[in-house]
């Protein structure tokens, strides 16, 4: 366990979907082995707990924490006996480092996405990130020595690779700190109809988001921010309690079907391989009705929106979409 793997495009957020690309590797980037937030990563970093639950919506912010302290994830199942019981001995390692680590859980029942960015084949799994990468740690119940025999592996590459911060619990969390005198100045709040999506977003209810974001749009069609934020969640609401299994099963039995490979698209593009998603329906484009092809230009329409219409992806598959319509 002394080198880490490839750029994890594979690790996809739901309100952010491009923060995780091309992160640059530890020790490169900003001077000093500055991490996330701009603090060396040896610093000690107040956080509210360290226990966390990580869902499809919120993961962005445990992959920039992880710049700074190693994060373990555990892929559980509120169902499986073997979880509970890793759950506990996991709760117990964490307490005993000290803020050595921070633990994340995740219900695979409810978040697809993290099921497919850390390719889950069993529950319980537990994997690790260091410096923004993930790191396949082990899978099944293991005894808790050996189970602290992994964190310590993890913690020594972490080491290696410069993440070597210190969670501290902060117990007043929440209150607000004095003003310093040079302190910049507080970020404007969202607009009322954004900041209701994002609430909406944390709690799961991809519904509620999707109209938010439909009535900021229909007040002020040049409201980007709302374009990208309803493409990216509507994204999620189309793979919400679906399986891994199923979609790409459905996709295998009926290779011309434009919804099953619509599907598997949205499978492709929220696990990070953005040019597989543009590639699979820009090829079905052409075989296509006039309705399917409607269908599936409106899809890419809206990946554009999730990647991002500068990234140079997009240019590619907007001129490859545009040979074929004209």
């Amino acid at each position: 366990m002394s080198q880490l793997p490839p750029n994890p495009t594979n690790l996809r957020g739901a309100v952010d979907l491009s923060g995780l690309v091309n992160r640059p590797p530890a020790g490169q980037g900003d001077a000093g082995g500055a991490g996330a937030g701009g603090a060396t990563t040896g610093e000690p970093i107040e956080l509210p707990s360290l226990f966390f639950q990580g869902t499809d919506a919120n993961f962005n912010d445990f992959i920039d924490l992880s710049m700074r302290i190693p994060v373990v994830v555990a892929l559980t199942a509120s169902w499986a006996d073997p979880d509970r019981a890793l759950a506990t001995v996991l709760d117990r390692v964490t307490n005993d480092l000290a803020g050595r680590i921070v633990l994340v859980q995740v219900d695979v029942d409810a978040n697809p996405q993290l099921v497919q960015a850390f390719q889950t084949q069993s529950v319980p799994a537990v994997a690790g990130i260091v410096s923004g990468r993930p790191v396949q740690l082990f899978t099944g119940a293991l005894p808790e020595d050996q189970v602290r025999d992994v964190i310590a592996q993890l913690l020594e590459l972490a080491a290696q690779n410069g993440v070597t911060g210190t969670a501290l619990v902060d117990a007043a969390a929440g209150e607000a700190p004095e003003a310093e005198a040079d302190a910049p100045a507080p970020e404007p709040p969202l607009p009322p109809l954004h900041a209701e999506a994002y609430d909406a977003i944390d709690r799961g209810d991809y519904p509620a988001a999707i109209a938010a974001y439909k009535t900021a749009i229909a007040q002020d069609p040049r409201d980007q921010m709302a374009v990208a934020g309803l493409a990216q969640v509507s994204l999620l609401a189309r793979l919400a309690g679906r399986t891994l299994d199923e979609i790409r099963n459905a996709a295998a039995a009926a290779p011309h079907d434009p919804d099953a490979q619509l599907a598997v698209a949205d499978l492709d593009l929220s696990g990070g391989h953005v040019d597989d998603a543009f590639d699979r329906l820009l090829t079905l484009f052409p075989t296509l009705d006039a309705e399917g092809k409607e269908a599936v230009r409106a899809r890419i329409l809206e990946y554009f929106e999730i990647v991002g219409v500068d990234d140079p992806r997009v240019g590619k598959a907007r001129a490859r979409l545009a040979s074929l319509l004209y």
